[in-house]
């Protein structure tokens, strides 16, 4: 099977060398890999030219800089990544960032999974970071979930749930996607991919606005929403916490912000929110 690997890179001039090399190191040779230099300010360029011009196998694109927010400008950059290949040529689609050390066998893993496992749309490994010298958990989300860095979908998928939506929750919204459709999600727990960059370090909007939005923006209708902010706000302690989130969801709600999701897609959203509540917390 043959990889198409996209890495949207802003700023990256300390981390990307490591997921680069990385990738040079990988059993698996097959692949094709664009880096997408999204309007950076320092020496990114200059460490994607290092392997453009030793190595075929790597690309790139430069875009104009844009306002960072968060999901939406991420999955801007991978899909003009994107639109410079024939996707026909490849087998299997890979979001992965510019600031992930992978295992030698990650992508030879990840082959394997699909070609042994038909029904497989999404794989990827668990992140670790750095605490005092020692590689642990993340531990952000739980461990059946392929978390943003390093997702690889099989084509067939990705074409078939309509690819990867420019939007806050992009990385929650394409697993709920693609289960719709048939396919599964699937974390190997063996592969330990290193995260450099704790996410979210770069984004200045406040913890219950990104909720609010995130809620919003992932489709949620008026009662989920307001149950998943009840259940951070219970996180934290917070009876503020919860109305600010409200006051962000309703915000967004009453300006008509355009979703990047269709109505049926929402309805699947919920709908599956809500029997992952049942399962969860009702016992039903």
């Amino acid at each position: 099977m043959r990889f198409l690997i996209i890495i949207p890179a802003h700023n990256e001039e300390t981390n990307l060398s490591f997921t680069l090399d990385s990738l040079l190191q990988q059993s698996q040779k097959d692949f094709k890999v664009v880096v997408v230099n999204d309007g950076s300010t320092d020496k990114t360029s200059e460490v994607i030219r290092r392997y453009t011009a030793s190595d075929a196998r790597f690309e790139t694109i430069t875009l104009q800089k844009s306002e960072h927010q968060p999901g939406s400008k991420v999955v801007h950059a991978f899909k003009s990544g994107l639109q410079t290949q024939a996707i026909d040529n490849f087998d299997i689609i890979c979001k992965f960032d510019a600031d992930i050390i992978l295992p030698e066998n990650y992508l030879q893993a990840v082959e394997n999974a699909f070609i042994n496992n038909p029904e497989y749309g999404l794989v990827g490994g668990l992140l670790y970071v750095e605490k005092e010298g020692n590689w642990v958990y993340e531990g952000n989300s739980n461990k059946h979930h392929v978390r943003g860095p390093m997702k690889a979908y099989r084509k067939e998928c990705f074409l078939q749930m309509g690819g990867l939506r420019e939007t806050l929750g992009w990385d929650n919204i394409d697993a709920i996607l693609l289960k719709n459709k048939g396919w599964k999600e699937i974390v190997l727990p063996q592969l330990h991919v290193k995260l450099m960059k704790i996410k979210g370090a770069d984004y200045t909007i406040k913890p219950a606005d990104y909720y609010g939005r995130y809620f919003y923006f992932l489709g949620l209708n008026r009662l989920m929403a307001y149950i998943a902010s009840s259940k951070e706000a219970m996180k934290s302690k917070s009876l503020s916490f919860f109305f600010d989130i409200i006051s962000s969801y309703e915000h967004c709600k009453s300006r008509k912000l355009e979703l990047k999701i269709t109505k049926e897609e929402q309805k699947v959203i919920n709908d599956q929110r809500w029997k992952m509540l049942k399962k969860k917390w009702l016992k039903i």
